[in-house]
C-alpha cells in the first residue's frame, strides 16, 4: 500500500504535532487580471468568495477605492489590513484550538494574489503574521507573474530564521491555449525558472492544478502534472473545476459550451496522478467545491465528505492510502 504524504502527515512529521493552516483574506488585495493590468474580469471560473471562508468577513466593509498593486506609493489600508489579519487569525486559531486541540499554526494568505502589493506592505504583513502566537510559518497564494526577487529574498530570510515558508503558485495548466481561454493573463513562460529561484532560497513550492478545464483531455491534465513534477515542486494541490454563479464559466455552461468533469473521471485522474507522484511531494489537496447556492455544477462538488469518501475508496482499491 502506497502511503501518500498528506499535508497533515508532513506537518506531524516535521513539528511533532498537528499544524493548522489559518486562511486569511485582506481588504484591498486583488489580481492583475482583475484590475486591468494584464486582463479584465478575472479567470473565467473565479469567484473568490467560493474559495475562502475569511473573505466573507471583509466583503461588507465600506472599502476604500485603493487596491493593492506594485505601483502605489502609499497604502492607507495598511493598519486595517493588519487588524483584519489579527482578527481572522484569532477567530480561526481559537476555533481549532478549542475543537481540535491544535496548538501550532501556519498563516495562509489565501484570497486573490498575496504578493501583488507594495514591498513595504508585504513586509509588514508577513512580519505581523509570523509574530502571531504559535505560528510556525506562512503559506502565500500567488501568481507566477507577481513575485519580485526582493520578495523571494525576504521570504528566504524567514526560512533562514527557521520559519516554514511556502509559495502556492496557481499554475492550473501548462498549456498556453488553456491559460488564454481561461483568461489567466499570463503564459507558461518563466514558470520553471521561477520555481527554481523560489526553491533555491529554501522556500517550498506548492503547485495548483485544475482538472476539468475547458477542452482539456485527461492526457493533457496528466501532462500538466508530469511537467510541474519535472520542474521541481515540494507540494501539490489538485482541484476539480466547478461552475459557480456570477462567472463567465456560468455562461459557457448554460450555453452548452462547457461540460463539467464527472466524479468517476476525476477519481480516475486522481488515482493515476497519485500513482506517479514521488513519495516526498506533499499532497495538500485533491478535492474542492462550493458549499452554498452559488454552486451550479457539478453537484458532486457540493459535499466534500462524499467527494473524499469516494476518492479514498478508489485510491484504496488501487493500493494507495490517502
Amino acid at each position: 500500500m502506497k502511503k501518500i504524504l498528506t499535508i497533515g502527515r508532513y506537518f506531524k512529521s516535521k513539528f511533532g504535532q498537528r499544524v493548522r493552516k489559518i486562511p486569511i483574506s485582506l481588504q484591498g488585495f486583488t489580481c492583475p487580471n482583475i484590475d486591468g493590468s494584464v486582463a479584465k474580469g478575472g479567470c473565467i471560473y473565479c469567484r473568490n468568495e467560493s474559495f475562502s471562508p475569511s473573505i466573507v468577513k471583509i466583503s461588507n466593509l465600506n472599502t476604500s477605492p485603493v487596491e493593492m498593486n506594485f505601483k502605489i506609493t502609499q497604502n492607507p489600508l495598511l493598519e486595517d489590513q493588519v487588524a483584519q489579519l489579527k482578527e481572522q487569525f484569532k477567530w480561526h486559531s481559537n476555533f481549532h484550538k478549542d475543537k481540535f486541540a491544535v496548538r501550532k499554526y501556519m498563516v495562509y494568505f489565501q484570497s486573490y494574489t498575496n504578493t501583488y502589493a507594495p514591498f513595504e506592505t508585504l513586509k509588514r504583513l508577513y512580519q505581523e503574521a509570523l509574530a502571531l502566537p504559535n505560528v510556525v510559518g506562512m503559506s502565500i497564494g500567488t501568481r507566477v507573474d507577481c513575485v519580485e526577487d526582493r520578495v523571494l529574498d525576504l521570504l528566504g530570510d524567514y526560512v533562514k530564521k527557521g520559519k516554514e515558508i511556502w509559495l502556492e503558485y496557481g499554475i492550473q495548466s501548462v498549456y498556453d491555449e488553456t491559460l488564454k481561454a481561461t483568461n489567466r493573463g499570463h503564459s507558461t513562460q518563466g514558470m520553471q525558472e521561477l520555481f527554481e529561484k523560489t526553491r533555491q532560497r529554501g522556500i517550498k513550492v506548492c503547485a495548483h492544478l485544475i482538472y476539468g478545464l475547458p477542452k482539456e483531455t485527461p492526457e493533457m491534465m496528466l501532462h500538466s502534472l508530469q511537467t510541474v513534477l519535472k520542474w521541481g515542486i515540494d507540494g501539490l494541490k489538485i482541484h476539480p473545476l466547478y461552475v459557480v454563479s456570477g462567472t463567465y464559466l456560468e455562461k459557457l455552461y448554460h450555453s452548452k459550451n462547457y461540460t463539467p468533469i464527472e466524479l468517476t473521471d476525476y477519481a480516475d485522474l486522481i488515482v493515476k496522478s497519485l500513482q506517479m507522484i514521488p513519495s516526498d511531494v506533499v499532497i495538500q489537496r485533491v478535492s474542492a467545491g462550493a458549499h452554498d447556492e452559488t454552486l451550479l455544477a457539478p453537484k458532486w462538488c457540493f459535499d466534500k465528505n462524499i467527494q473524499m469518501r469516494y476518492l479514498r475508496e478508489k485510491l484504496k482499491a488501487a493500493g494507495i492510502e490517502y
